[in-house]
């Protein structure tokens, strides 16, 4: 499992992530906002809003405020407020290389945010390009181990173009290319397999490894950039080690 993939699966287990219930619904909103905006607002055509719905959802979002969302995007809501999607590249503590995915209304407020944090922890913010290069997109699905088949998903994933699935008795994880998206989507849910997560992600394509105090502090960098309401996800190339999850899991 990929360091992104360990620091969201802990925060899973602790229930952290996204503990702000006003912060989450924040984030869905901004996300199903971009997606009607960039392919129409009918979930059934469009599959990234699809998506979006359907975490928002799982959530317990309010019916009104997901049609809401859906018409702001497509327009047919005008409220002044016009979501961008950016994505800023830098460096954490101990030269740990991170991208942080933002949708703003304010991009000099967000970058400003960003800066503080990195800078605050030891690290700086870079250039457009200077990290990028480090990762790939992937598609990923995340579905619960409890009461599936991991032999079933196995084969399904194989059948739909999956690189690696992986199972860590908590989480079944399917990594494939970009273009693989939408068809594991279909086959998944065609098979009745409830998915717990299925988003774009990037993931690095060397992933480096610190002592634990190092790993610790960079984690609580990323964690710092998390918590702002503009940030929807960051990625970075640290690999988590097992010493470093176990004083995680015991903290």
């Amino acid at each position: 499992m990929s360091g992104h993939n360990k620091w969201s699966t802990i925060k899973r287990k602790k229930g952290a992530a996204d503990a702000k219930r006003g912060q989450l619904f924040t984030r869905l909103t901004r996300e199903i906002v971009m997606a009607a905006r960039e392919g129409g607002g009918d979930p059934e055509m469009n599959f990234r809003l699809r998506l979006a719905v359907d975490k928002a959802r799982a959530q317990n979002m309010p019916k009104d405020n997901i049609e809401r969302s859906i018409k702001r995007g497509t327009g047919d809501l005008k409220d002044g407020f016009a979501f961008e999607q950016v994505m800023y590249e830098g460096y954490a503590p101990h030269g740990i290389a991170v991208l942080i995915d933002c949708m703003t209304e304010n991009r000099n407020r967000t970058v400003a945010e960003v800066r503080h944090i990195l800078t605050r922890s030891g690290g700086n913010l870079g250039e457009a390009g200077s990290v990028a290069w480090q990762f790939n997109r992937q598609a990923y699905f995340s579905i619960p181990s409890k009461g599936n088949d991991f032999d079933k998903i196995f084969e399904i994933a194989l059948d739909g173009g999956a690189d690696d699935v992986t199972d860590d008795g908590t989480s079944i994880e399917i990594v494939a290319p970009v273009d693989k998206f939408k068809i594991l989507s279909d086959k998944l849910r065609s098979a009745g397999i409830p998915i717990e997560d299925a988003s774009i992600r990037m993931e690095a394509n060397q992933e480096i490894n610190l002592g634990v105090d190092e790993t610790l502090q960079v984690l609580k960098t990323l964690e710092a950039l998390e918590e702002l309401d503009d940030v929807q996800n960051v990625y970075s190339n640290l690999n988590i080690s097992e010493e470093a999850l176990a004083v995680l899991e015991e903290g």
